[in-house]
């Protein structure tokens, strides 16, 4: 049995698109959480990152503000 296709499997990327996938990746959001949202593969997602230059390489900060607070 295989693996269900993401809805937007072999589909082009819209502007949309490329702007959420920039928002999420100056979040430092993951890049599965930022696949799973986009509905793409981790593997297109690195891809069209790299073609518009976004780099998907977590910041020094915590995701989500999990630093704990002394």
């Amino acid at each position: 049995m295989m693996a269900k296709e993401p809805a937007h499997h072999r589909e082009p990327w819209a502007s949309a698109d490329d702007r959420r996938l920039r928002e999420l990746a100056v979040g430092n959001t993951p890049t599965r959480l930022i696949a799973w949202q986009l509905s793409r593969t981790t593997d297109a997602v690195y891809g069209r990152a790299s073609e518009i230059g976004v780099s998907l390489k977590p910041t020094n900060q915590s995701p989500y503000n999990r630093r704990s607070k002394n």
